[in-house]
């Protein structure tokens, strides 16, 4: 005990000094900057249907995943700046860190940033499908909780990072701005073995949003006890939508989506394909794929009160020896109360009706499973049914 306990006094005391040289440095450079931030999210939710059972919890990360940061730039004159962000997601109900055995598990990046040429950032990062098409979807608008597309099946939601990643952004040009990202899987002999590649576009003007997305990710590794290639540098989440397709060899993002704004609304349109991709490993022999139309949309009563809704029917291809395809359909609500510009209380909604058939993770042709947004990725309804709602808080700093 006496061991530990010093260990954990050093650690603690090397930190705050780190913290306090890096704070004094930000001083000594009035152009430069390093920034804690963060969320802490928490709501009481309840399910009517979680593998056959009701169920009443806390969950954290709805409205805003819980997590801190640092966030650092220096002004390295002439319109050039060097960057870097430090992301870590925690839970606030038991204290635990998100990912075990990962640090910084959200994002870890450095890089440099030029007024005239663009940003280009190195490390685990988002892609440009989801920094770019994500905030004009429904589960941007409405949290990825309830309002992702079921299952979170096109990786709008913050559940997809890359490992090892280069990233290049433009500046922004007549409203127009492109990104791009290649991620190397580092395996000797075989450089294309886990190499993940995203690139998206984007433009605005006044009340017109629109934005377009592509995801490949190859050999990408999952959270089953499925094990792919070690190389592999993306990972996504697993749900009873795409269990029997996890052993994919690929799997490929398409998406697009708009926003309108007039007054104090705003109406949107996503679109998403995904396809997986079978190899000589996989459990399944035909392309999988999933097409999602989604529409959502958005009321500020007043600067404190919105309310946002949303519909997406997600349809499966027939094949792999399914004649029935999956079909989903989601209805989702939010309702958000902001106390201030830092603290939010909300309140969300979903119902999620499920058709057909799909593949379970043995490959067994099985009843589709309605799964709410990304909220029930692991615990499906064992009907053709499923609702949600939760009551919460959020609070940035």
């Amino acid at each position: 005990m006496k061991t530990t306990t010093t260990r954990t006094s050093t650690l603690v005391t090397g930190a705050l000094l780190t913290a306090g040289v890096m704070f004094v440095a930000g001083d000594a450079a009035a152009q430069s900057s390093v920034t804690l931030y963060g969320a802490v999210d928490d709501a009481l939710t309840f399910v009517n249907n979680q593998k056959g059972h009701s169920n009443v919890y806390l969950r954290q990360g709805n409205l805003a995943a819980s997590k801190f940061g640092l966030i650092g730039n220096e002004d390295l004159g002439g319109g050039l700046s060097a960057i870097f962000d430090l992301q870590a997601g925690f839970d606030p109900n038991s204290g635990a860190a998100s990912s075990s055995g990962l640090i910084f598990n959200r994002e870890a990046y450095v890089g440099l940033k030029s007024n005239t040429y663009g940003t280009a950032t190195m490390g685990r990062q988002y892609t440009p499908y989801l920094l770019f098409v994500g905030p004009l979807s429904s589960s941007w608008a409405l949290t990825g909780a309830t309002g992702a597309h079921p299952g979170d099946i096109d990786g709008l939601d913050t559940t997809i990072r890359i490992n090892n990643s280069i990233t290049y952004t433009s500046p922004v040009y007549a409203g127009l701005q492109a990104s791009a990202m290649y991620a190397l899987g580092g395996f000797a002999g075989s450089t294309s073995k886990g190499q993940t590649f995203s690139a998206a576009l984007r433009y605005s003007n006044g009340p017109i949003a629109l934005a377009a997305g592509y995801l490949q990710m190859n050999n990408a590794n999952t959270n089953t006890t499925i094990a792919f290639d070690p190389a592999s540098t993306a990972s996504f989440g697993v749900s009873a939508l795409n269990q029997g397709y996890v052993t994919a060899r690929g799997v490929r993002h398409a998406a697009a989506s708009g926003n309108y704004t007039f007054d104090n609304a705003t109406v949107g349109f996503t679109y998403t394909n995904v396809r997986y991709l079978p190899g000589g490993s996989s459990i399944f022999t035909d392309t999988a794929v999933f097409n999602t139309y989604g529409l959502t949309g958005i009321y500020r009563f007043t600067p404190a009160f919105d309310v946002a809704g949303g519909i997406s029917y997600t349809m499966a291809s027939k094949a792999n020896g399914i004649n029935d395809a999956a079909r989903y359909q989601q209805y989702s609500l939010k309702e958000a109360y902001h106390l201030s510009k830092r603290t939010t209380l909300y309140a969300l909604q979903a119902f999620q009706r499920s058709d057909g058939d799909t593949l379970d993770a043995n490959g067994h042709i099985v009843m589709a499973a309605p799964s709410v947004g990304d909220l029930e990725n692991p615990t499906p309804s064992s009907t053709r049914n499923q609702f949600a709602a939760m009551f919460g808080i959020t609070v940035l700093f």
